[in-house]
């Protein structure tokens, strides 16, 4: 079950009543929060500026400080909130800290505050019994603990040439977090699922901002949300939830892309046919080609709903325009497989002619970062192509060359940067 811990309630991170109790208590502060940020202009965000090492312009951001829970992020969009990690973050660690921890919504109409006393997780659908669990329902469950990438669908979408519609992401809209909670199958057991039950679909307390806008409802198959993997997480990193992130409660669907991650989660449904909701049927398709890649302007081809990640790898020490010393320099990163662990991760420093293999960090289950590194020498001065590449445990391999969608889903090329050597 891929490093997927199990424990028992009475073990849980904070115990049952103090867990309960902090998440009560977080209710207050997160009223005054974002109650005081809905209102705040544009302005107020742009006291520092970055600029991402996007191929065309606009490629500065504004650095804001001021979402509450957040540390500094990179603003992509204020309302509904869109921040990135700063890449330097993904250097300290396998974990992405909380407060910097990447957000993206859909919707504007966020729920300011949640009375943790009064919250209800409704099951309902094809099922032998509707259930409303309280928080403390769900912490009575058996716990479980998963280290999981949880990435957005455009992470790197502003990379895409031609330019594609969207948020112009750089590589910043993922993270990784060991999530705790309890399965998504233990739920759905208690409700007791009907024979002829076909899918799970989820919901969160987000609203559209207009009346005839589709309610953001995501679906899984019923033989992947009873595979014991998935999970309803109330904890990150062993801290409660940001609000941000789904405060207080959160889909966790590893290996998929974000769009299945369900924030705030509130309403479970099984569903006895397949899904034809807007978010399932409409958005979030690809081409149902070789890395979901079509020609800029190609038509007819089949769309598919997005679903499993593939592998990627980064440098996290180095950048384009880095400047090293001739001689030894040693080289690290970060490198995930998608949906399947990592195999191995090489890196070339000759423009990909040659290839050498690196050394893999701990492992922290198959669905998480994994970090590498390598000591490299640089014999002679001037440019040189590094470039790395991850392999899953599948066999599946980042592609040379960049696909290409209208949505800018499913980037995973060999990351290449420019250093010099002086």
């Amino acid at each position: 079950m891929a490093h997927m811990v199990s424990k028992r309630p009475s073990n849980s991170i904070m115990g049952n009543s103090a867990l309960a109790a902090a998440m009560s208590r977080r209710t207050a502060l997160w009223q005054l929060g974002l109650a005081g940020l809905s209102l705040a202009a544009a302005p107020a965000f742009a006291e520092d500026m970055i600029k991402l090492p996007l191929p065309s312009d606009p490629r500065e951001r504004p650095l804001t400080h001021d979402f509450p829970q957040k540390g500094t992020m990179i603003l992509q969009r204020t309302r509904p909130p869109l921040l990135e990690t700063p890449f330097d973050v993904f250097d300290r660690g396998v974990f992405t800290p909380n407060d910097q921890f990447f957000v993206r919504w859909h919707w504007a109409v966020i729920p300011t505050s949640v009375e943790i006393n009064t919250f209800k997780l409704t099951v309902r659908g094809h099922v032998n019994q509707a259930l409303s669990l309280s928080i403390d329902d769900l912490l009575k469950l058996p716990q479980v603990e998963l280290a999981a990438v949880n990435q957005c669908s455009g992470n790197s979408r502003g990379f895409y040439e031609p330019r594609v519609p969207g948020a112009q992401w750089a590589n910043g809209a993922m993270g990784n977090a060991l999530w705790t909670g309890v399965r998504l199958k233990d739920v759905l057991d208690r409700a007791g699922v009907k024979a002829g039950a076909v899918q799970v679909r989820l919901n969160g307390l987000d609203d559209p901002v207009v009346p005839d806008g589709p309610d953001f409802k995501k679906s899984l198959d019923i033989e992947h949300a009873r595979d014991g993997e998935v999970m309803i997480a109330y904890a990150m990193n062993r801290e409660q939830l940001p609000l941000l992130n789904g405060f207080p409660l959160r889909l966790i669907v590893p290996g998929w892309y974000s769009t299945y991650w369900v924030k705030m989660l509130s309403d479970i449904e099984v569903l006895d046919k397949a899904d034809d909701n807007f978010w399932m049927a409409v958005a979030y398709t690809i081409p149902d080609t070789p890395h979901a890649s079509v020609t800029p302007g190609q038509t007819g081809v089949k769309l598919v709903p997005i679903n499993k990640m593939v592998p990627r790898s980064f440098f996290t020490n180095v950048a384009d325009g880095t400047t090293l010393p001739v001689g030894s320099a040693p080289l690290r990163g970060i490198a995930f497989g998608g949906d399947s662990g990592v195999a191995k991760v090489e890196l070339s420093i000759d423009s990909g002619k040659s290839w050498q293999a690196t050394a893999l960090g701990k492992d922290h289950g198959k669905y998480s970062f994994r970090q590498w590194q390598a000591n490299v020498l640089l014999g002679a001065k001037g440019s040189h192509s590094f470039m790395v590449r991850c392999t899953n445990q599948a066999g599946d391999v980042q592609p040379g060359t960049p696909n290409w969608n209208g949505s800018g889903f499913m980037r995973n090329v060999i990351e290449t940067v420019q250093v010099t050597a002086s």
